[in-house]
Order: structure tokens, then C-alpha cells, then sequence
């Protein structure tokens, strides 16, 4: 069973808390990652780039800046945690309505839980991996989140997100499936 809760505010605390663990200890953020051409701060500077923009085009719902990963980046990962739970936690903006013309309508709390908190999850693997640190993801999020992209995975190649999936064994752990679905090689090291 997994230790992943599925409510999305209290599935952000553990996932982003993982993550900031990562954060605060890494210390190189020159480490080359599984990701073509990313530094760890790349991956770092990513997930603090992305998301504004789209809670801004979905719900109108403007994230404050941070520190800057260059020169903070245990301070940037922070706020924009500490700013997604906010979001999360709060009852009336957690179901104000989302909308894209890609996804559909959904709740910000169901757009961040679908969108914002599996990257963040994704990407831990990237940043351990980068760093030397522990890279075991939850199996039974794993497969749930192979079982969520798979039949949307014409969808996600075309978005440029993805890279073309690396093959493993059909007995691979879900984490290697997964990871081999987005695009990354399992065993990959430094």
C-alpha cells in the first residue's frame, strides 16, 4: 500500500516535502541529471518556472515570486511549496474552477494534483539521481501515474515534455516502467 496520500493538499505535503529534502541537500547544483543538457539547478528552475503561467491562464491565481534559484534555491523551493499548499489548503480557492483548452475544466486543487504535484514527483527521481541521493519513488504512485499517461501518451511525446521512451524489461519495477515511459534510462548515474 502506498505511504502517498490521494487527497491532492495532503498528497503536495509529502511529495514536496520529499523534494525539498533533496533540495536542501544537494550540493551540486553544477550535477548533470537524466535530463538532456540539465544541470540539478535546471530541474530545480523548472518546476519554479512553469506553473505560474499556467494557474495564471487557468484561474486567474497569481503565485508571488520567490528568492532566485540562482542565488537561493533552498529559499525558492520553499515559497513556492509553502505557496501551492497555501493554495491547496484554502477551501474556496482549492475548488475555484480551472480551465484549459487542452485539459478541460477541472478544480485548481485537481489541476495541481494532476499537473504540478506528479512533476515534482517525477523530477525528485531527476534531482536524487543528480545529486547522489536516495531515488526510490513510491511503486504504487508509479503505477498509478503510468496508468494515468498511457492513454494520453500520443498527447504528451507531441508537447515536446517527453522524451521517446527508453525500453525495459517487462518485469521492471513500476519506478523503471515509468521512468522508461517518460523518457528517462532507469540506470542512469553520474
Amino acid at each position: 500500500m502506498s505511504c502517498i496520500p490521494t487527497a491532492p493538499a495532503a498528497r503536495h505535503r509529502v511529495i514536496s516535502s520529499r523534494f525539498g529534502e533533496l533540495v536542501r541537500d544537494t550540493r551540486d547544483w553544477r550535477a548533470p541529471t537524466p535530463v538532456a543538457d540539465w544541470r540539478a539547478r535546471d530541474v530545480l528552475g523548472h518546476l519554479i518556472d512553469w506553473l505560474p503561467g499556467l494557474l495564471a491562464s487557468g484561474s486567474a491565481v497569481h503565485l508571488e515570486d520567490g528568492p532566485a534559484v540562482e542565488q537561493d534555491p533552498v529559499g525558492a523551493w520553499t515559497a513556492r511549496a509553502r505557496a501551492v499548499q497555501a493554495l491547496l489548503e484554502d477551501p474556496v480557492v482549492a475548488t475555484r474552477p480551472f480551465a484549459d483548452p487542452h485539459i478541460g475544466e477541472l478544480t485548481l486543487a485537481q489541476a495541481l494534483d494532476r499537473f504540478w504535484t506528479p512533476d515534482v514527483f517525477l523530477h525528485s527521481w531527476d534531482l536524487a539521481r543528480a545529486t547522489g541521493q536516495e531515488s526510490t519513488l513510491d511503486p504504487d504512485l508509479c503505477r498509478e501515474l503510468l496508468a494515468g499517461m498511457q492513454p494520453v501518451e500520443e498527447m504528451m511525446r507531441s508537447s515536446g515534455q517527453y522524451g521517446p521512451p527508453v525500453p525495459v524489461d517487462e518485469d521492471a519495477s513500476p519506478q523503471d516502467q515509468l521512468l522508461g515511459f517518460i523518457g528517462r534510462n532507469p540506470h542512469w548515474h553520474v
